[in-house]
């Protein structure tokens, strides 16, 4: 049998702030949308291309949450966004108003910079560094 993560559930104060923030600065798709009564939805957004990665975008509904809005991971990267064209997609990041916490940097996995979303949650944008492949040796035949 097949396992697979389905989705990852990140806290929100506000469904559609949530969702102009991931589709409008991030460009994921909203999946789904489906009202399940006394206010709630099952909000599924997902990065541009992906198959099976989805955000549950999921409404805090008591103090506990509300106080975890933005800080999921303590402070530390939470998500990581991988892209193919890291500086393009941070000068359009940059544009619709994403913050950015440091300069975009070169390390031996890639280029990296650190974002938040519009709650605080911090992400890497990443493209991850080129496989070198081997140097191959043509043999005469």
């Amino acid at each position: 049998m097949e396992h697979a993560i389905a989705a990852v559930a990140l806290l929100v104060r506000d469904y559609d702030e949530a969702i102009a923030f991931y589709t409008n600065c991030l460009d994921f798709e909203l999946v789904e949308d489906t009202p399940l009564g006394k206010g709630k939805r099952w909000v599924l957004v997902s990065p541009p291309g992906a198959k099976e990665t989805r955000l549950l975008l999921a409404l805090a509904s008591n103090s506990e949450q509300d106080i975890c809005v933005g800080e999921q991971a303590g402070g530390r990267v939470f998500l990581f966004l991988r892209v193919d064209d890291f500086y393009a997609r941070y000068n359009i990041m940059r544009s619709r108003g994403v913050r950015f916490l440091e300069q975009p940097r070169e390390e031996s996995y890639g280029t990296v910079a650190v974002f938040e979303d519009l709650y605080g949650n911090r992400w890497d944008l990443l493209q991850p560094a080129k496989k070198r492949t081997a140097d191959v040796i043509p043999i005469d035949r």
